[in-house]
């Protein structure tokens, strides 16, 4: 009976690991859909960049808004529901994106996007709390695998997009079919997600008692500050590094989707090999080794005399910034019992950053052009490199009997005598 129990548990967590997975690389294709073909849009509606930063930015509030209640939300109806909800309406958003550009309908879009930021916003803390989730019954670090999903499909739809703007297919025909694909994964997917524990208390019980606000923990926030500097580097890559190659660097538009999709499979390789890495250096050492390497990425791709080295740049930028978010992701969960708090503060702050930062280089870059602008987001990257300390693995005992034991990562070096 009991071999049966741990092999139907086994099969379970398999099978939510790789619905996880799914979830992850769907939003990442998403993702990327839009913001491979920024300059299509531009061109489209005829606007300059500061315009399309107005744009993006309606997406960042929208988002912004569903942060910060994404863990409520989550500890209500659960992850599975939460992705659910979230990728209808992203889809919903999609569909209102593609008819506004047909219609070159300028508040159109900017509705959509906002709509298109909630969904994804909430989709987004759903998948980490789910991804940690199934890090903490795994006992190894895998939360970088999962979101080497959301880059492996932000890498496909970037060269789709490469593709279809090469053949000139039309971008609200793209994103119909993008928005079709959400809607399938949304409501399949999550059905193989991990037993949901509610927060909510049962009919005719007392409502616990409330502990200090996550937002009031100075782990979690100094957490959050470190994650918003450092994915930073990766908003700004995934929004304006097609547009800056084509602007500085004088390249066609497919040739920037192009850039954007070797950034982004850059960040897939190293987030595919970097659960390894963590488990052998620490949190730390990672963090401090990714923001000095996106730093150098970033330089290289805004200084270089070609399009050659300016790949090089570009795919050195993008394996710095492969790791920031993961791993904050992992270090607001270490307490699996306030994780769904916790990660949606980070997601908040983090969001911050990677959504509202590439709005205002947009505005910065038609002062003095996007390429030359992407310069500004080195202080941040630095500010999150000497801060890195505030990932170390955090030490947890258990609360309950019926709960799991929250263990600190085994095989992090943090964890251990003479870590960082």
């Amino acid at each position: 009976m009991s071999i049966n129990t741990g092999t139907d548990e086994h099969a379970g967590l398999n099978a939510a690991a790789t619905a996880t997975f799914v979830v992850f690389g769907i939003n990442g294709l998403v993702f990327a859909s839009w913001a491979a073909r920024i300059p299509a849009v531009t061109q489209t509606l005829q606007i300059t960049s500061g315009q399309m930063g107005t744009l993006l930015l309606c997406t960042a509030v929208g988002s912004l808004l569903a942060l910060p209640t994404a863990g409520l939300v989550v500890g209500r109806i659960g992850t599975a529901n939460t992705v659910r909800s979230a990728g209808m309406l992203a889809a919903a958003a999609g569909v209102g994106i593609a008819l506004s550009l047909s219609a070159v309908s300028i508040p159109g879009t900017a509705v959509s996007l906002f709509f298109f930021g909630i969904g994804i916003g909430l989709w987004d803390v759903a998948q980490n709390i789910e991804g940690a989730d199934v890090e903490h019954k795994l006992r190894r670090t895998i939360m970088p695998q999962f979101h080497a999903a959301f880059s492996g499909g932000a890498f496909v739809g970037a060269l789709v997009g490469a593709g279809l703007s090469t053949l000139g297919v039309d971008l609200p025909v793209h994103l119909l079919v993008i928005a079709g694909v959400v809607v399938l994964v949304a409501l399949t997917a999550p059905r193989y997600f991990l037993p949901h524990l509610s927060t909510a208390p049962a009919a005719g019980e007392p409502k616990p008692a409330k502990g200090p606000s996550a937002w009031r923990d100075g782990r979690t926030l100094l957490i959050g500050v470190v994650v918003l500097g450092a994915t930073l580097t990766e908003g700004a890559g995934n929004d304006w590094i097609a547009k800056a190659s084509v602007d500085g660097l004088g390249t066609s538009e497919s040739t920037g989707a192009l850039m954007f999709a070797l950034f982004v499979l850059a960040m897939t390789a190293m987030r595919f090999l970097g659960g390894r890495v963590i488990d052998k250096y620490g949190r730390v050492v990672v963090l401090r080794a990714s923001m000095a390497a996106a730093a150098a990425g970033l330089g290289l791709f805004v200084l270089a005399p070609n399009i050659w080295l300016a790949g090089v740049g570009a795919a050195l930028w993008g394996v710095g910034a492969a790791l920031a978010f993961p791993m904050g992701m992992s270090a607001a969960s270490d307490d699996p019992r306030h994780s769904a708090a916790r990660v949606s503060v980070v997601s908040t702050l983090g969001y911050i950053s990677f959504l509202a930062g590439p709005p205002l280089l947009g505005y910065l870059g038609d002062l003095i052009g996007i390429h030359t602008a992407l310069l500004a987001i080195m202080f941040p990257i630095v500010v999150a490199l000497l801060l890195a300390g505030a990932a170390r693995p955090l030490s947890v005992a258990p609360e309950t009997p019926s709960r799991e034991p929250a263990t600190q990562e085994p095989a992090n070096r943090e964890s251990r005598p003479g870590g960082n």
